[in-house]
């Protein structure tokens, strides 16, 4: 039997997929149905008109304010962000009573570009896919798109590959290059809780960018994908954080990144040379939730997916409609105060599905 993906899972609304799903008749068209149910429920809690996007600020918003303090955050308290291109949606993570990381506020991007893999060179279009740390020297108040913060690409590891680029950040405006373009006004709220939290104490934040959220259903669908191997990788630091609920420490060897990992001569300097023996002991419910999930994953493989076909990257389709209602110009007006170009509007309207180049 060959499946549709649903890529439209929203976190922020509280349902999920597969409580959706089981609501809804089953068959071959269903599943086409369920992502457009699921659309229509992410409209709902996220923008719905171009005078719905609010106004750009440098400061923590009040409303935001308030969410942080009845979940027990304090503004200065260190945060944590997580990328998912497929989703097109970037989550803030901040520290609350308990010492654990809770989710703060997911966010839909505008407009992130390329394909689902990872950037290896300039020019590639490539929004970059792996674990970065960002300082206050990362952030840029004067970005020509309001304000950006830089993910520092290439990492240790990427660089050690001989991956190119530069200047691949998260910024405002709805037009990419490489990057992740969240609006104005999404990325004014972001700037100003990682800049508190930066003020606040802590050294450097966290980045985890992923090419989707690291399922075992998205896995299997992707399983054909040269970049396999390395979203599997990707996916123990995911797994620890979705456990855990703390930031995974990272490092690299053997050309790839190792997680939480102590080695008996100490941290790889060299991410390409071969890991050395490893003295950590695995962490039971980090094992547990990988042995589900591959036993998930390998139920699912035995299907048949159509994985999505990307011309050049995507659009939160809550941001989707509002380019398909009122037109590139009109939606360019509203989410950027410098009116920056929508980047390439008809592949952000290109259906993943289709598979269309």
């Amino acid at each position: 039997m060959t499946l549709r993906m649903s890529i439209f899972a929203s976190h922020s609304s509280g349902l999920s997929l597969p409580n959706i799903l089981n609501q809804i008749a089953q068959g071959w068209q269903s599943l086409r149905w369920v992502t457009l149910a699921v659309v229509a429920v992410l409209l709902s809690g996220c923008v719905q008109s171009l005078d719905g996007l609010g106004e750009a600020s440098h400061d923590i918003p009040p409303k935001l304010l308030a969410s942080m303090r009845a979940k027990g955050m304090k503004p200065e308290s260190p945060v944590l962000i997580r990328i998912f291109k497929m989703e097109s949606e970037l989550e803030v993570w901040k520290v609350d009573s308990s010492g654990r990381y809770a989710l703060l506020k997911t966010y839909p991007m505008c407009r992130w570009s390329g394909k689902l893999g990872p950037k290896t060179k300039t020019g590639d279009r490539q929004a970059p896919e792996g674990f970065y740390r960002v300082s206050t020297g990362g952030l840029n108040p004067k970005s020509q798109f309001y304000l950006s913060f830089n993910l520092g690409y290439p990492n240790r590891l990427e660089a050690a590959l001989g991956y190119s680029g530069e200047a691949l950040m998260v910024h405002g405006a709805c037009s990419s290059s490489g990057c992740f373009a969240l609006t104005d006004q999404g990325v004014s709220e972001i700037y100003a809780v990682v800049e508190k939290a930066l003020k606040g104490g802590q050294g450097a934040f966290q980045v985890q960018a992923y090419p989707f959220r690291m399922t075992p259903q998205n896995l299997a669908a992707h399983r054909d994908d040269p970049n396999f191997a390395f979203w599997k990788n990707l996916k123990e630091g995911y797994e620890i954080f979705e456990v855990r609920r703390r930031e995974p420490r990272v490092a690299a060897c053997g050309r790839k990144y190792v997680f939480d990992a102590e080695f008996k001569d100490g941290d790889p300097s060299d991410p390409l040379a071969a890991c050395s023996e490893r003295l950590d002991q695995s962490d039971p419910a980090v094992v547990a939730k990988s042995s589900a999930d591959k036993k998930k994953y390998q139920e699912l493989a035995a299907k048949g997916f159509t994985p999505l076909a990307y011309q050049d990257g995507g659009m939160h389709p809550s941001f989707r409609a509002l380019l398909k209602k009122n037109g590139d110009v009109k939606l360019a007006e509203k989410v950027s105060v410098i009116k920056y170009p929508i980047s390439r509007p008809a592949s952000a309207l290109a259906d993943p599905f289709d598979g269309k180049e």
